[in-house]
């Protein structure tokens, strides 16, 4: 029997890359510049209509400890779009810090990584909705991609495709998967890896890495069946403004979120 239900529109999400008290951009994750401070981005990312936030910590795994929750706290006061937090999860205990400070979703990779049962227990802990894993693929060869860890700093000889299969299987509710070799690029996703992630999983896969343009994310969303797509350079420099993607989008008959302020 076909399904007639119509699947929710894709979602338009901001990432903020935060490394101390600024946001920062590089490209294949490395040479990292500072681009701005999360408070005011944020804050004109929700008024831009912005679908979600994700800010992650690029130093959290390095140095064993989370700085950005009291950022995520000051933007959970006026800012009500779904807020992800990742970098520096390591335990129950991390989760609960992070869900206090205002979050609704936790990004977890390298501490996954290292003991996937953690996976389980976030998810029994916390509902799967609330897990996202998030994966750094670097390619290996024709259809291989590593997972790495600690924001691209650590090899981990995990094959990305087995990875995400297994994190499923564990309860995990969403896939963040970002192209380590497109990313920062501006020249267009991994449209492989997108595609040979969607068709191991059934949970929700947001792809992040490498748009520069609409066309980048109209060919995301309909030719690798994304249901979201995370932006940082396009946004952080002004190339493509966050009404004039939805607009592209909607223009392509690509349904949009409306803006959370004007709904």
């Amino acid at each position: 029997m076909t399904s007639s239900l119509t699947p929710p529109p894709p979602r338009i999400i901001a990432r903020l890359d935060i490394k101390g008290p600024n946001v920062i951009k590089g490209i294949h994750l490395e040479g990292l510049r500072v681009v701005g401070q999360p408070g005011p981005m944020a804050r004109a990312y929700y008024e831009q209509g912005v679908d979600e936030i994700i800010y992650m910590d690029t130093v959290a795994s390095l140095y064993g400890r989370n700085n950005i929750l009291p950022v995520v706290e000051e933007a959970a006061r006026d800012i009500f779009v779904p807020l992800t937090v990742g970098g520096g999860i390591r335990s129950v205990d991390d989760i609960v810090a992070a869900l206090r400070s205002g979050a609704d979703k936790v990004a977890i990779n390298t501490a996954a990584i290292a003991r996937p049962d953690f996976i389980r227990e976030a998810a029994e802990a916390f509902g799967s909705q609330c897990i996202v894993l998030s994966v750094e693929a670097k390619r290996r060869g024709e259809g291989r991609w590593e997972a790495l860890a600690d924001n691209g700093r650590e090899r981990t000889c995990v094959d990305v495709l087995e990875w995400v299969h297994q994190a499923e299987k564990l309860g995990v509710g969403e896939i963040l998967v970002t192209s380590v070799d497109a990313e920062g690029t501006r020249r267009g996703f991994d449209h492989t890896l997108f595609q040979a992630v969607r068709g191991r999983v059934s949970i929700p896969v947001i792809g992040c890495g490498g748009a520069g343009e609409a066309q980048h994310v109209i060919d995301a969303v309909r030719d690798d069946g994304l249901d979201a797509i995370a932006c940082a350079s396009i946004f952080h420099y002004g190339h493509m403004p966050l009404p004039e993607l939805k607009a592209a989008l909607a223009r392509e008959g690509i349904t949009v979120r409306p803006d959370s302020l004007a709904a």
